[in-house]
């Protein structure tokens, strides 16, 4: 009796394109999400089911070109850690839609706010979080949740995500030595995620004020070592 398996016949990770050779035209596109990968490996270190891609193609049907999100996270699938990683996202691989998907408007619309957002509903993707920094009138974030297969806009700045565990939101800080608005993840109390740089900086100030405290009850700190 022959055997069929409708999955070997789809072209694997390996196979499909990587890249458009479309480069990014707002370097915000790329160190916004990256920010967001990175403290996600803070916050989650022991956690070997998640995957957060940067300007990565997700493939959903092979007769088509890739949807490429600025950022996007997927829950319950393999954290690889080989030197090759993951060249692209492909769901008949994964078995797993991402559960985020984000944007980075630049001054350039390519339809966040339409196209984009209608495409992510009709997929599935839980979270839709559209960043614009160049709005002044309207809130430059925007987080979307898909109720009954529609997009229904969340107010709040962190917006808590039960689903992932975590919320995400935008205040001033400072990332690479850039003092901008960046874009965070939270806890559940609204505390945002600090940087493996913030979380050095505050630990040395935790202990020049233990070395204060001594001296203030007569005790050299620089005997006791």
């Amino acid at each position: 009796m022959l055997n069929y398996d409708p999955l070997a016949c789809l072209p694997s990770s390996e196979e499909l394109p990587d890249s458009d050779d479309t480069p990014v035209d707002n370097e915000l596109q790329d160190l916004i999400p990256g920010l967001l990968k990175a403290l996600l490996a803070i916050a989650w270190p022991e956690r070997m089911d998640w995957f957060f891609g940067v300007d990565m193609g997700i493939y959903y049907d092979p007769d088509l070109p890739p949807i490429v999100p600025d950022g996007f996270l997927s829950l319950g699938v393999e954290r690889f850690y080989d030197e090759n990683l993951r060249p692209s996202y492909v769901l008949w691989e994964e078995k797993k839609l991402p559960i985020l998907a984000l944007e980075v408007v630049s001054k350039t619309y390519r339809g966040e706010y339409s196209t984009k957002k209608a495409e992510y509903a009709r997929l599935g993707f839980l979270y839709y979080v559209v960043y614009n920094p160049f709005r002044r009138r309207k809130p430059r974030l925007e987080v979307y949740k898909l109720v009954n297969n529609v997009y229904e806009l969340h107010d709040g700045n962190p917006v808590w995500l039960p689903e992932i565990g975590l919320g995400i939101g935008i205040e001033r800080g400072i990332y690479l030595g850039i003092p901008r608005e960046w874009m965070y993840w939270y806890n559940q109390q609204g505390q945002r995620l600090l940087t493996s740089e913030e979380k050095a900086q505050q630990a040395q100030q935790e202990v020049q004020v233990l070395r204060e405290r001594l001296r203030s009850l007569g005790i050299d700190p620089d005997s006791l070592t």
